[in-house]
């Protein structure tokens, strides 16, 4: 069986792929958000709409220095709106979702009306895999009127791990609409033709989002990805090596092709077991 059969029938497996290969380095962020399908952190693929605190850039030593440190700011204050904004943050780059949310829940039922209050605490709902209660979220964050195409794109991602490609592909022709070649929006939409199995479409988006405004090393690592679901895993180790050090990209590669191949292992076991017609 192909890779692209493999995602065809088993869209938990590509999903928990790129979790994590993403977080393990074969994309720079080290974080399973649920809000983007290639960051998967995310994968991916979009920014945060939070404020400052330039976390992305962050190895995971950094990135428990500032939780620490944000943290004891939140402490003496859970109102600060800043500081728990950045530290719910940080907590979800760590893969400490539930913590995140419940910092965010805490927020938002002290500004229950601050949009940027609501968009956060739907990331963070979503990063527990609540994704009704993320989009509820979200919408009210929205304004019809002027839409932010930053929650356009993460509810677009909510939608594709709900198995809603369609709607989810909507939201993201329209956040193209307001921010055209937007390199976190043509991610996600590439990681969403991922999960469809449709990986030469995925690629081309991937390869738009690289060379797009606002791309960064989790886009390029994201193309790494797609690149190695098809195969190609010299190419795929080549690219990865551009954002990663030569042992971080190969081990991401070897991981990627024991999953592959593990999978289809297991395909092939189930086909055995089916009786012949």
């Amino acid at each position: 069986m192909t890779s692209v059969g493999i995602i065809q029938c088993n869209r938990r497996f590509i999903y928990a792929v790129a979790i994590v290969a993403l977080a393990s380095g074969i994309s720079g962020c080290t974080t399973t958000d649920k809000t983007t399908t290639g960051s998967i952190t995310p994968a991916n693929g979009t920014r945060d709409t939070l404020p400052a605190g330039n976390f992305d850039q962050m190895n995971q030593e950094q990135l428990m220095q500032a939780s620490s440190s944000l943290g004891k700011r939140y402490e003496a204050n859970p109102k600060d709106r800043s500081a728990a904004l950045n530290f719910s943050t940080v907590l979800r780059m760590t893969g400490r979702s539930d913590q995140a949310l419940a910092v965010m829940r805490s927020l938002a039922i002290a500004y229950p009306k601050d949009r940027q209050v609501l968009a956060a605490y739907g990331k963070a709902l979503a990063s527990t895999g609540a994704f009704d209660a993320a989009l509820d979220a979200l919408r009210r964050a929205q304004t019809p009127e002027y839409p932010d195409w930053k929650l356009l794109s993460t509810e677009g991602a909510i939608l594709d791990q709900m198995g809603k490609t369609g709607e989810a592909r909507d939201l993201y022709r329209q956040a193209l609409i307001i921010n055209p070649d937007e390199a976190s929006i043509l991610s996600n939409m590439g990681m969403s033709y991922v999960l469809s199995g449709e990986l030469a479409t995925a690629e081309q988006y991937m390869r738009r989002a690289v060379s797009a405004k606002g791309s960064d090393s989790r886009v390029r690592q994201n193309l790494a990805l797609v690149v190695g679901l098809q195969g190609r895993f010299d190419e795929a180790e080549n690219i990865a090596k551009q954002e990663l050090s030569p042992q971080q990209a190969q081990t991401n590669v070897q991981y990627l092709r024991s999953m592959l191949s593990q999978q289809n292992s297991w395909n092939m076991l189930k086909d055995k077991k089916k009786p012949k017609s």
